[in-house]
């Protein structure tokens, strides 16, 4: 049974909490981050491993099914198996929850097979090129042939399906569409392509200099048959059967094909704020609840008030859409 709380005035039923465990990154991305100067959440303002777990276990007495756990990049978070033991054994009415983590798999040949041990299911890892001198250029790190040895950290722990995520940008990477997919197909990974949307923290996306979906299918259907498969449910990615599988690969067009109206999702930042959508302009301050006399009732009436004040989309084509003052680093994806 779910809590009534967990749908919204357009009658969408949330199941899927992403929370995200730090706002600092190992990497800076140029469509994520500044090389300098990033203003950091203050230490003091952070949740605590308890006041997460505590709020998540509300949410998932409430009736959510799956948590994700972001950054940043949360393999940061000291006690990140900790976290992710605790989240992976909580009780609700439909069950434990799916536990799932993104991240830039720096520190997953050290942390894989403790993840999986303590609950993790699987993990979605950034790789926006395979060439070490642009994913230099892109990440400002020379850790190309670390990432990779993280992905395969990821497979040998059984972090399955382990799911591969890149942004395509115009004349930067989209020559290797076809090159990540390849090498997705050959070890068995899911490819996930992600149209670059406006969370850049100096706000200088363009929508004209962002590489569609269809442009990315166009690329691969000149090396593969693809073949769409049936409804997507509320997952963001639309996926093709390569070649009528076992392969796959998918896209997520949140601008030019957005899915909010199967949105099943909420997140909560590292500072304890909640947002009900991740371009959303409104939080609701959960740290102060706990960090108060709040009950779990009130934690509970706070989380359903909040999906009340979800839109029915993210207006990015409107001409009023306003950029999240927070950065993608300070949201979680």
């Amino acid at each position: 049974m779910t809590h009534p709380g967990l749908t919204d005035r357009f009658g969408r039923v949330h199941r899927d909490l992403r929370i995200s465990l730090t706002d600092r990154c190992s990497l800076r991305c140029t469509y994520c981050m500044p090389a300098e100067g990033v203003p950091w959440l203050q230490r003091d303002t952070m949740l605590s491993t308890d006041e997460i777990v505590r709020v998540a276990r509300v949410a998932v007495e409430m009736g959510i099914t799956e948590i994700r756990l972001t950054g940043g990049e949360p393999l940061l978070r000291a006690d990140v198996v900790d976290v992710v033991d605790r989240l992976a054994h909580l009780e609700g009415p439909l069950g434990r929850p799916e536990v799932s983590l993104t991240t830039n798999a720096l520190r997953l040949p050290a942390l894989a097979d403790a993840l999986h041990d303590a609950g993790l299911a699987r993990v979605n890892i950034s790789l926006d090129t395979l060439r070490r001198d642009r994913f230099h250029a892109l990440t400002r790190r020379d850790k190309l042939t670390e990432t990779l040895a993280g992905i395969a950290a990821a497979d040998a722990a059984g972090l399955a399906p382990v799911k591969i995520n890149a942004v395509a940008m115009r004349g930067v990477n989209d020559d290797e569409v076809v090159d990540l997919t390849q090498f997705c197909v050959d070890r068995g990974y899911q490819m996930r392509f992600i149209e670059q949307m406006p969370l850049d923290a100096g706000h200088t996306w363009d929508r004209h200099q962002m590489v569609t979906g269809e442009e990315i299918l166009a690329q691969l259907r000149r090396r593969w048959r693809l073949t769409e498969r049936g409804d997507r449910g509320a997952a963001p990615a639309q996926v093709w059967d390569i070649d009528d599988g076992p392969s796959s690969v998918g896209v997520i067009a949140s601008v030019t094909a957005p899915f909010c109206g199967t949105c099943d999702r909420v997140r909560l930042t590292a500072d304890g704020q909640l947002r009900a959508c991740l371009f959303a302009r409104q939080e609701s301050d959960i740290r102060a609840l706990v960090r108060g006399d709040a009950d779990d009732e009130a934690i509970a009436a706070a989380v359903a008030a909040c999906l009340q004040l979800k839109r029915p989309g993210h207006d990015i084509d409107d001409p009023g859409f306003l950029q999240p003052d927070r950065p993608m680093s300070a949201i979680g994806g």
